[in-house]
């Protein structure tokens, strides 16, 4: 593990200049202090190998709403500063996007805003740091995205396999023997777990598996308007979502259209949102505990910074069965 002293010695400068650049001291040059960060991210240093300095987790967010309680994050956010605030860190909130990605790397912004750790919520699978996390040495725990084969990185989430099982395995007890599938676009890794995890679900089942009964887009007028016809052509007498907002859209437009939720067509969503519990009907919906998913990205950023290489966490799914669901029409 690199120590200052190493940087030092590869830029033939003091070890009291190159802790004033990690410090972002204003009489180090921008040159310097660039070439610093530069070095330390090569040398594979990070805040998180010192025994003293700032205990400061970022939290990244983006392509994710995160204000009000009725936002998918909101909880997620909660649960995490619970755990971490009290342990003796503080938790800084970061919206990030492409623009911050491209002009800085991800140790490099680590280190320079004296973080040894982070949390990121929303990346999508085009994010440069996405790419970068690959090979980085400052601790990141990623919500719904997977680092393969690097032990600075862990994934968290609820087990997408085991939320489409019940999901399946429930329609199947009410009679549903031809059941459909739609997610919002496959540029995210948690979107192509839940499809792959659908078809697996289906042939568990001994369900009809074609790839035809499913359908996404990033659009929900595109799943409405040509995916959503293609599965009742098809005679899908139920549809399981990527999630609950799509669940709900669907749901709205299928009554627009004059079926009965769920006499004529159940719909299953995923998350299980404070809205599920008031649409009309209720809907039934995977439960993931956001709350539960916050701390776990704690506990797991803590054995990552504790030198436990863990890989992967992930909670137990739960079916919340309410009316959006129900027997097979004759």
């Amino acid at each position: 593990m690199a120590r200052i002293e190493d940087i030092a010695n590869k830029l033939n400068i003091s070890k009291g200049t190159v802790s004033k650049a990690l410090n972002g001291a204003p009489d180090v040059s921008e040159t310097l202090r660039k070439a610093v960060l530069e070095t330390a991210v090569e040398l594979g240093y990070s805040r998180s190998m010192r025994k003293r300095g700032a205990k400061q987790l970022c939290l990244f967010i983006e392509n994710m709403t995160c204000e009000e309680p009725s936002d998918f994050g909101y909880d997620i956010v909660t649960g995490f500063r619970k755990v971490a605030e009290p342990a003796g860190f503080v938790v800084c909130v970061v919206p990030l996007d492409e623009q911050i990605q491209k002009s800085i790397s991800y140790d490099e912004y680590m280190l320079q805003n004296n973080y040894v750790a982070a949390f990121f919520l929303g990346l999508s699978l085009a994010d440069p740091w996405l790419h970068q996390l690959q090979t980085s040495h400052t601790p990141a725990v990623l919500l719904d995205n997977y680092i393969r084969a690097n032990p600075s990185t862990c994934y968290v989430g609820v087990d997408n396999s085991e939320g489409m099982d019940l999901a399946v395995a429930h329609l199947k007890e009410q009679g549903h023997r031809r059941i459909g599938y739609l997610s919002g676009g496959l540029g995210s890794y948690v979107n192509q777990q839940r499809y792959s995890a659908f078809f697996h679900a289906l042939r568990k089942h001994n369900l009809p598996d074609d790839h035809s009964l499913a359908g996404s887009d990033y659009y929900f007028s595109e799943c409405l308007q040509k995916h959503l016809p293609a599965l009742l052509e098809q005679k899908v007498t139920a549809i399981v979502c990527s999630h609950d907002l799509l669940a709900h859209t669907v749901m709205i437009h299928c009554q627009e259209m004059g079926l009965r939720i769920p006499e004529d067509l159940s719909i299953i969503g995923f998350d299980d949102l404070p809205l599920c519990a008031y649409t009309q009907p209720t809907m039934t919906t995977i439960r993931q505990d956001r709350t539960q998913l916050g701390k776990s990205a704690f506990y797991a950023l803590s054995s990552l910074l504790a030198d436990v290489p863990i890989s992967t966490l992930l909670l137990h799914a739960r079916l919340m069965v309410r009316h959006s669901s129900g027997k097979a029409p004759q």
